[in-house]
């Protein structure tokens, strides 16, 4: 099979229909005027990313730089996807910046129990290098090609997994940061296969696509199309909207926690107090989710489960029949402890009172 791919073909998806839904996405989450860092890897979706914000550029405003994160992974194929980059934004008169990351030296320091997969370690290797990128050149957003099929197997792998309702909102046109921009997850990746071949792009194929030691990739060759021929044949489009869904409805809680939050909490960085008494008051769910946004801000990240939250309100609940100075200790070295009129979470316990 040649390196580059591409071909005409009849009946292929009309340009102008994702012309319109890109247009439609980037005046919904409002990019407008901007420079705007386009990851590209050389593979034929990310190459129509670039291709479609190419020609939108004009219209909205937006200077593109383009971004191509090189893994190390795959020796001289990996080169020359690089090499296929920077010759797709020479042409284009495009600004082109190459990061080199190794994900095998992530996986091969700490304790064995902690150590990140692959898929892991190249996943925030590869975020972190495109933020550094961004913040390098300038760039107000970071747009990666990720599209509907992602993000079917996005929400699959969270039910596999195990997940909470949040876990089904999957992926978002832009991230709660602002900074992050996945223009393409309502785009099927069937339309953007005709697009590619309608428009004549040239794209890389990367053989670690069909390799079966990923969960992901088995979720996209082997069990997405079991689901859908036994099942449901729409089951991609149907994953989608429930993740649309759940993002829609989650955007209401969020404003009701946000409420919560304010009055019982209060940030004061790297310390997070909380009120002494009332946590008893609020409903369940929304008291969960106070106190998830809480710990996640103080740095827990993903160290939250589902096991320390409920700890954690636990403690919370017993206001001021829990004594001065007692605490619980939480993952990474955090501590809640009962400070005189107000509970405190840290990193580490505070020098004084």
């Amino acid at each position: 099979m040649p390196d580059l791919h591409s071909r005409k073909i009849p009946g292929a998806v009309r340009g102008e229909r994702l012309d319109r839904e890109l247009a439609r996405v980037l005046s919904a989450v409002g990019i407008r005027r901007a420079r705007v860092l386009v990851a590209v890897s050389g593979g034929r979706d990310s190459c129509v990313l670039l291709d479609l914000l190419r020609g939108c550029a004009e219209a909205f405003e937006l200077e593109l730089v383009v971004a191509h994160v090189h893994h190390g992974l795959r020796g001289a194929d990996a080169d020359a996807d690089a090499g296929h980059v920077a010759g797709l934004a020479r042409t284009a008169a495009l600004a082109f910046h190459e990061r080199r990351i190794d994900p095998e030296s992530a996986r091969r320091s700490g304790p064995s129990r902690v150590r990140p997969s692959l898929e892991e370690a190249a996943r925030d290797l590869r975020r972190a290098a495109l933020a550094a990128l961004a913040d390098e050149t300038g760039c107000a957003f970071i747009a990666t090609a990720h599209h509907a099929g992602d993000q079917a197997e996005t929400v699959l792998l969270r039910l596999l997994r195990g997940t909470g309702p949040d876990g089904l909102a999957g992926m978002a046109p832009r991230s709660d940061d602002g900074r992050w921009l996945k223009p393409l997850l309502g785009i099927t990746p069937a339309a953007i296969d005709g697009w590619a071949k309608a428009r004549g792009l040239l794209w890389r194929e990367d053989a670690s696509n069909t390799d079966r030691r990923f969960a992901r990739n088995r979720v996209r060759l082997d069990l997405l199309p079991e689901l859908e021929a036994r099942f449901n044949p729409q089951l991609l489009r149907a994953l989608v909207d429930l993740a649309e869904a759940v993002r829609e409805d989650r955007a209401w809680i969020e404003s009701q926690v946000e409420r919560a939050a304010g009055s019982r909490i209060e940030w004061c960085d790297p310390v997070v107090r909380f009120e002494l008494e009332g946590w008893g008051e609020l409903p369940d769910a929304l008291a969960r989710r106070v106190v998830r946004r809480a710990m996640v801000r103080a740095g827990l990240g993903r160290e939250v489960s589902r096991v320390q939250l409920m700890r954690v309100l636990a403690f919370l609940r017993r206001g001021r029949t829990v004594g001065r100075d007692k605490m619980i200790e939480l993952p990474g070295g955090f501590l809640l402890r009962r400070v005189a009129d107000h509970f405190e979470l840290s990193a580490t316990p505070p020098t004084s009172r």
